[in-house]
């Protein structure tokens, strides 16, 4: 008899938001590059891309709508794929070196995009 396999175990310790309306810059040090995010945490972003960059690629961020500059790395990543299942391709970055003002500080961009993207009651 063959075990039923179990469903995946969720890693994240910080709730995601929904951020499409979020835009920033990115590079790697040699390419620059503009995008969309998908979501947002208080440890990471996942941003939408065709051509992401290899996990451990180490990039410098800044959001385009708030003051502020991050170092990440890219932890995973979502390719393109062929055919209809070709939902979501991009990259998870994992934030680096959050001294305290600045993990504040994304703590307040979190805050404002899980404002303004969830849904208004009627």
């Amino acid at each position: 008899m063959y075990a039923m396999s179990k469903p995946p175990v969720d890693r994240r310790c910080y709730p995601r938001h929904p951020a499409e309306s979020v835009s920033i810059e990115y590079d790697d040090g040699e390419t620059f590059l503009f995008s969309y995010l998908e979501d947002i945490s208080e440890m990471g972003i996942f941003i939408r891309s065709s051509d992401p960059f290899p996990v451990g690629t180490r990039l410098s961020m800044r959001f385009r709508d708030h003051p502020l500059e991050l170092e990440g790395e890219v932890v995973w990543v979502n390719p393109v794929r062929l055919g209809p299942n070709n939902r979501n391709p991009g990259m998870g970055v994992r934030f680096l070196d959050l001294d305290a003002d600045k993990r504040e500080a994304v703590v307040d961009v979190v805050r404002t995009v899980a404002y303004l993207e969830s849904p208004t009651l009627n």
